[in-house]
């Protein structure tokens, strides 16, 4: 029979093996080595919000992927919520010109804190709806992914055009090309507004491919903590 100190001493020792075995189990991404496999960014459908109180602060969790009417939801769902201090953002994604409409949304309520909680994953859209908080903080463990977006999702329009011939093919590629030079313009101005560095886009995200090739894998890309405060994305000063 273990003496009581003893048997401390042992479930320490159990505890902290336990830590680091889960530790282990954080399985990064082969084909994007710097971030993890499965990142935590939610499966909902559309993005959910939902009011609950942290540590005696009221807080929006904003979980799953981005939708048209997103903006529309946030804003009443703040209205609804006046006393809401921050919004705790993870999310895969999805429609880029509804995520900036929602992240405006958020710094119209200037003084409204946005985190990415430890564990929690913001990717492509998510990245902008974030940057409407003013301050904005991801704390130790949470991950601000970005990538190359692109305007080549609509798989069914692209085979049905090539189907169609040449000159049907090449209406569509200077569709796409048009509209991702006006949302990258849009994108640039949007950083200048939220006071996030260009040097963003120029550097990292601009710097990502858009899809995956036989060499080279890699089409996203997360984000150190070093690297959130040179690009003014955390702009908290470890004040939160």
């Amino acid at each position: 029979m273990l003496l009581p100190h003893k048997a401390g001493r042992v479930l320490l020792a159990a505890a902290l093996l336990a830590g680091l075995t889960g530790a282990a189990k954080v399985r990064m991404d082969p084909a994007n080595p710097t971030c993890p496999l499965n990142p935590d960014w939610s499966a909902n459908p559309t993005m959910q919000l939902t009011p609950v109180v942290k540590n005696g602060s009221k807080v929006l969790l904003a979980e799953g992927r981005i939708d048209a009417g997103l903006p529309d939801r946030l804003k009443a769902a703040l209205a609804a919520n006046p006393d809401v201090e921050e919004i705790w953002l993870r999310s895969p994604g999805g429609d880029a010109r509804a995520g900036n409409a929602a992240g405006r949304v958020i710094r119209a309520n200037f003084g409204l804190v946005t985190r990415i909680p430890s564990g929690w994953a913001c990717f492509s859209a998510c990245n902008f709806v974030f940057m409407g908080g003013q301050p904005r903080v991801i704390d130790p463990g949470g991950l601000f992914i970005v990538h190359m977006f692109t305007r080549t999702g609509d798989r069914g329009a692209i085979d049905y055009s090539v189907a169609m011939g040449t000159d049907a093919t090449k209406e569509l590629i200077g569709d796409i090309e048009q509209d991702a030079a006006l949302l990258a313009s849009e994108d640039n101005d949007f950083l200048i507004r939220m006071g996030v560095s260009r040097k963003l886009l120029t550097e990292v995200m601009y710097q990502q491919k858009a899809l995956a090739n036989a060499e080279d894998k890699s089409t996203r890309r997360c984000l150190t903590q070093a690297e959130v405060k040179t690009y003014n994305v955390a702009n908290n000063n470890g004040n939160q």
